[in-house]
């Protein structure tokens, strides 16, 4: 089987040190670029001494520059930049002809306005808004499949929309009275030098931050929204905890009147029946962060409060993983037609 040569764009940082892991296994794969202003000229083995020895692992670095990655073959290109960054690359890659997974909020939301109300700035390329599909698998899979253009969800939506959007769309909850409540490690901050950061600042510290507007809560409304049919709006409250990976969150909501809590189990088996990565806990099965780090697996459980009628939800990913740089390649086997579960198996 010829490999897809295959870029990506940002690739020093935590989100893109876990690309390069994947794509360094994957079968289908052939990393021909890897950029970094930083660490132009050195090779991914000597930026990441994990990778030494590893085929691939001698590629070196370059500069961000769209002509050198077309130049390298490449298919497609995995945009691990930030917001406001990745907009203006995935335009000059677009127009050379590779498909772009951008793993940044450029292309997440589809109004310009609410980009610009939560990212402070005005939408660096509003026109490929339109041609954008929100890279969740288990709800987009034949509109990610079609596209060139795909904008991977943010680690907390992740964690907080597979669980309700079944529900949601089922008529089982009532949307006004969603509150998330989640977790996540320190990587999620990004690999940067900043004083909140700093292990002594985060060792034995649990902390909420981001409230009340963090800036996922626009992809999750937006997309919560179109699963009800109505607009929905949420209390999301995000919290650090002192760990690498991980994202733990916890949602609950009122059960409309009449609503047997039995159907919120029905309601998820039913949408991830045939699910590669979306594992279901059942009734009183609380997910846990140690069993899905660096893995693509999420895993979900309920339960329901008869005291209060709220049904509570409860999963567990890897922010790096499922969250970021799997789910990014689990759109990735979709695009080019592989096997589902390619490059993604337990490692």
């Amino acid at each position: 089987m010829e490999r897809v040569k295959t870029a990506i764009v940002g690739a020093s940082g935590y989100t893109g040190q876990e690309l390069v892991r994947l794509l360094l296994m994957h079968p289908g794969i052939e990393l021909v670029a890897a950029t970094s202003r930083q660490e132009a000229g050195r090779s991914l083995g000597d930026v990441f001494p994990r990778f030494r020895g590893m085929p691939g692992s001698e590629l070196a670095f370059i500069g961000p520059d769209p002509d050198a990655i077309a130049a390298t073959g490449a298919k497609a290109a995995f945009l691990a930049l930030p917001h406001g960054v990745a907009a203006e690359i995935a335009r000059a890659l677009l127009e050379r002809g590779l498909k772009v997974i951008d793993l940044s909020a450029d292309f997440r939301l589809r109004d310009p306005q609410v980009y610009a109300e939560f990212y402070g700035h005005e939408h660096p390329a509003p026109d490929l808004l339109g041609e954008a599909v929100y890279g969740l698998p288990e709800v987009r899979s034949n509109a990610i499949a079609a596209a060139r253009l795909v904008a991977s969800p943010g680690c907390y939506p992740t964690s907080i929309l597979l669980p309700l959007i079944p529900l949601l769309k089922a008529g089982l909850i009532d949307p006004a009275t969603i509150v998330a409540n989640s977790m996540s490690g320190v990587s999620g901050a990004g690999r940067k030098a900043d004083i909140p950061l700093l292990f002594c600042e985060c060792n034995e510290s649990v902390r909420a931050y981001g409230v009340p507007k963090h800036r996922h809560l626009s992809e999750i409304e937006q997309e919560l929204s179109l699963a009800a049919g109505d607009k929905v709006t949420i209390t999301f409250i995000p919290h650090l905890i002192p760990v690498n990976a991980g994202i733990a969150t916890t949602t609950t909501a009122m059960l409309k009147p009449g609503v047997d809590a039995a159907a919120v189990g029905e309601a998820l088996e039913k949408a991830y029946a045939d699910a590669d990565f979306v594992r279901l806990l059942g009734k009183g099965g609380c997910a846990d962060t140690k069993h899905v780090t660096r893995t693509n697996f999420i895993d979900i459980g309920w339960e329901h409060d008869a005291r209060t009628g709220r049904v509570l939800l409860m999963s567990a990913e890897d922010n790096l993983g499922k969250g970021a740089g799997s789910q990014a390649l689990q759109s990735f086997n979709l695009l080019f037609g592989l096997e589902p579960m390619a490059g993604l198996q337990l490692v």
